[in-house]
């Protein structure tokens, strides 16, 4: 019958599709998706087919358009976790380097007191320490 090898067909590049999460991917189904439903559209109409015959179609067109949609928010889904993870990675990238400089000038400014000590004293004993004196 013609349904059966309608299914087999659509399910078929249906699942072989659904490891891949290009944008391709997601067109290809697309158009898969506007084929069923015109065929479904087709088959409601079909005044040629028996009443059970074309209730069986579309039904099982239904089904497959189904499974089409719920393919094309799986990869919709996992470009989105995808995308979520890269800026997560990217945050975090950013806190460490920004944890690491933090780090670095502490040490730097740790490490050498003296310099520090040195410049203060340079100060108060430049313009600071005249003022003090005259006032």
């Amino acid at each position: 019958m013609q349904i059966s090898g309608l299914s087999s067909s659509s399910s078929s590049s249906a699942v072989g599709s659904s490891g891949s999460s290009s944008g391709s991917e997601v067109a290809k189904l697309q158009k898969q998706l506007r084929e069923l439903t015109d065929e479904l559209k087709r088959a409601s109409s079909d005044q040629s087919m028996d009443a059970k015959a074309r209730a069986q179609k579309v039904k099982l067109l239904q089904s497959q358009i189904q499974m089409v949609q719920a393919q094309i928010e799986a990869i919709q889904r996992q470009k989105q976790q995808e995308q979520l993870d890269k800026q997560r990675e990217v945050q975090q990238t950013r806190e460490q380097a920004t944890a690491q400089r933090a780090a670095t000038t502490e040490a730097r400014a740790g490490a050498t007191p003296d310099t520090a000590a040195a410049r203060k004293g340079s100060v108060a004993s430049g313009l600071g320490g005249h003022v003090d004196t005259y006032a």
